[in-house]
């Protein structure tokens, strides 16, 4: 297994531990209320995207935007806790969603990698695909292995 399989290995297994928690507090009886499962129903959704089929990049946008501006407006509130104190505590997870916002929608053509070729496939591929952002993944785990190939001098850089 190369270090880019272990890498992929690695954080599919995180996030989707990371989606499974969210789902399990969710969906628990004595769980959270409403918000609080809103809160880990759009945190499962964004786990799960970055693990499973993506979905096209405006469904991302969409579902990133919608998560950024609910962790930002709709506090929930801990008992004895103040509104301003609940919005700080919710602003990372806001930031978050709206940095995955803004990296999908801006355009990357100056710092990916170049074109390399493939092994074994004569083709040229980039660490992202035409018009994809640092968002997006890579066309396959060759696209990524080639992308990442420091045997030529090439800078590492582009999206896993």
């Amino acid at each position: 297994m190369s270090s880019t399989d272990t890498v992929y290995a690695l954080l599919t297994t995180l996030l989707t531990g990371a989606a499974l928690y969210a789902v399990h507090h969710a969906l628990a009886p004595d769980g959270p209320a409403w918000r609080g499962r809103v809160d880990h129903l759009l945190h499962a959704a964004t786990a799960g995207d970055a693990v499973g089929p993506s979905l096209p990049q405006t469904a991302q946008t969409l579902l990133y935007s919608v998560a950024a501006v609910w962790f930002t407006l709709v506090p929930a509130c801990r008992p004895g806790e103040s509104r301003p104190d609940a919005t700080a505590r919710r602003l990372p997870s806001a930031l978050g969603m709206a940095a995955m916002v803004w990296m999908l929608r801006t355009p990357h053509g100056t710092h990916h990698a170049p074109a390399v070729a493939a092994p074994h496939s004569g083709s040229p591929v980039t660490a992202a695909p035409a018009g994809g952002g640092c968002g997006t993944r890579p066309t396959s785990r060759r696209a990524s292995a080639a992308a990442h190939d420091d045997r030529a001098g090439s800078v590492r850089t582009g999206a896993l």
